[in-house]
């Protein structure tokens, strides 16, 4: 979906954030020109790997279809899927994505541990352009 914004597969699959040298902040999405830490005088800033896991903080479910530039067939039924926001452990920051296909609003509680994994955003007959999804522990593929 977006370059540089995750990386790896199956249980490599990680997000990419980018961590400030001088005060230490995590960015995602990552940040390449400057801290946005407003206290921060600046510092290099470094690609990191985001944990895997982390705890739902908030969830909500979409059930309109979303305006251009998403991508979706207007001749197919919508299908409404769950947002949810995941606090990650070590960096204490706040992530939105969509959950796994299946999942629903009514699988998910706040503080439930979540994993990151690879999900299709969109496909064609050329090309399947890849997001992340965040998966209930536990749950298989």
């Amino acid at each position: 979906m977006v370059p540089g914004w995750f990386t790896g597969e199956g249980d490599d699959f990680r997000l990419l954030g980018t961590c400030c040298s001088a005060c230490a902040s995590v960015f995602f999405p990552r940040e390449d020109a400057f801290c946005r830490n407003p206290g921060c005088p600046g510092g290099e800033l470094a690609e990191v790997p985001l944990s895997r896991r982390g705890r739902v903080w908030s969830y909500t479910d979409s059930r309109y279809r979303p305006p251009s530039p998403y991508v979706s067939d207007p001749e197919l039924e919508w299908q409404p899927y769950a947002l949810i926001a995941v606090e990650l452990e070590s960096e204490r920051i706040v992530v939105l994505g969509q959950t796994v296909p299946g999942v629903t609003v009514a699988d998910l509680t706040v503080g439930m541990e979540v994993e990151v994994v690879p999900g299709v955003l969109n496909e064609d007959a050329e090309t399947i352009w890849t997001t992340w999804h965040w998966r209930p522990t536990g749950v298989g593929a």
